[in-house]
C-alpha cells in the first residue's frame, strides 16, 4: 500500500472517530475484520456457552451470523465501535424497587442507532462508494468482543465491558463498513484475581470467570422469562430487583472510582423509575404501563411481567445506587 493511501486511511480514521465523539460517544475505536486471534477465541467461547445451554431460551444467540461479522455486511473491512456512558448522578430512592440503570433513560437501541446512522451518512459524504451498517446489541454480532477488539475496554468476569476510566456503565454500538481503516490496539484484560462479581451474585449465575448462565440470572428472568411464575430460586434471591439486575456491576472495583456522570439528555432517568413501589406496579393499568414505558428499552417487560416480578420482590430500604 502506498504511503498516500496509508495516510488517507489514518486521516479518515481520525475524522470518523472525531465525528463519533461529536455524537456523544466516548470511548470510540476501530477494528479490522476478521479481527485478532483473540476474537476467534471469543467466538469459540460463544460456541461452548451455547453448547452448555447457558442461553436459556434466547435462541437468537445461536444465529450463525453472530460468528462472522462479515456476514452482516458483504465486503466489510472495518468496524467503528462506540461507547455511550449511562452513569448518571441520580439515585434510586431508598425504599424503591430497583431497576437496572441501562433502562433509566430513552431506549438506547434507538439512541445509538440514530447516532450511528448519522455517522454513516457523514461517512458516505467522504467515501460515496463505501457501504455501511449500524449495529446495536439487537444485531447478531459479538458486540462486546468487537468492542474489546477496538480498544473500548475488556470483557470482565461478569461478561460486561469495562473501561479503565468509565467502568462498565457503558452501552455499545458498532458501524460496520466496507472502507479499510486504521485499527486501534485491542484492550488488555485487567480483572486480575478479583472475583467480586462472582462472589456477589445471589444466584451463582456466574458459573466461572466470563461465563454467565442465563438460567440462573435475575436479569434474564425479570426481562426475558415469559412464564407466569418465576423459578423458586430466583424469587428467593430477587431482593428489590423488579427489572434487570446491576449487582455484579455495583460491586465491581472499576465502578468504585470517580466515574464521569453523563449529562446526555437521553440518558437521564424517568423519575418514576427511581421511586417505583409495589403499589404502583400493582395498581397501574396496562394503559398506564404503555404510557410510562413509551420510548423505553424496558417496554420489553410486559405489564403482567412487572406485576409478577414485583410480587416476588423484597425491597431493601438500605440500598441505593
Amino acid at each position: 500500500m502506498s504511503g498516500s493511501a496509508t495516510d488517507q486511511q489514518a486521516s479518515l480514521s481520525v475524522a470518523l472517530k472525531q465525528r463519533a465523539i461529536a455524537e456523544g460517544f466516548n470511548p470510540v475505536g476501530i477494528a479490522r475484520l476478521p479481527g485478532s486471534p483473540r476474537l476467534q477465541l471469543r467466538t469459540e467461547a460463544l460456541e461452548r456457552w451455547l453448547n452448555q445451554g447457558h442461553q436459556a431460551d434466547m435462541n437468537w444467540m445461536a444465529a450463525p451470523r453472530r460468528r462472522d461479522a462479515s456476514l452482516l455486511l458483504e465486503g466489510a473491512k472495518s468496524l467503528l465501535a462506540v461507547g455511550l456512558n449511562y452513569h448518571v448522578k441520580a439515585k434510586s430512592e431508598p425504599n424503591a424497587l430497583r431497576v437496572a440503570r441501562y433502562g433509566w433513560g430513552r431506549d438506547y437501541h434507538r439512541v445509538i442507532d440514530q447516532r450511528l446512522r448519522r455517522i454513516g451518512r457523514w461517512l458516505s459524504t467522504q467515501r460515496p462508494e463505501c457501504r455501511w451498517r449500524a449495529c446495536v446489541d439487537s444485531a447478531p454480532l459479538l458486540d462486546k468482543a468487537w468492542a474489546e477488539e477496538a480498544g473500548l475496554g475488556w470483557i470482565g468476569k461478569h461478561s460486561n465491558l469495562i473501561h479503565p476510566q468509565r467502568g462498565s456503565w457503558m452501552l455499545i454500538g458498532h458501524l460496520l463498513m466496507t472502507e479499510p481503516l486504521q485499527p486501534d490496539s485491542p484492550s488488555r484484560t485487567l480483572c486480575g484475581r478479583c472475583t467480586a462479581c462472582i462472589d456477589a451474585c445471589p444466584t451463582e449465575a456466574i458459573r466461572e470467570p466470563f461465563v454467565v448462565d442465563a438460567r440462573r440470572c435475575i436479569a434474564f428472568h425479570t426481562i426475558e422469562n415469559r412464564n407466569q411464575k418465576l423459578p423458586e430460586a430466583i424469587e428467593k434471591a430477587l431482593g428489590p430487583w423488579v427489572a434487570g439486575c446491576d449487582i455484579c456491576q455495583d460491586v465491581c472495583p472499576w465502578n468504585h472510582r470517580n466515574l464521569p456522570d453523563s449529562d446526555d439528555p437521553e440518558m437521564q432517568p424517568r423519575p418514576w423509575l427511581l421511586n417505583l413501589s409495589r403499589d404502583d406496579v400493582k395498581t397501574w393499568t396496562d394503559s398506564d404501563w404503555n404510557q410510562h414505558l413509551k420510548g423505553s428499552a424496558l417496554r420489553r417487560i410486559k405489564p403482567w411481567m412487572w406485576r409478577r416480578n414485583a410480587a416476588a420482590t423484597q425491597p431493601d430500604p438500605t440500598t441505593t445506587l
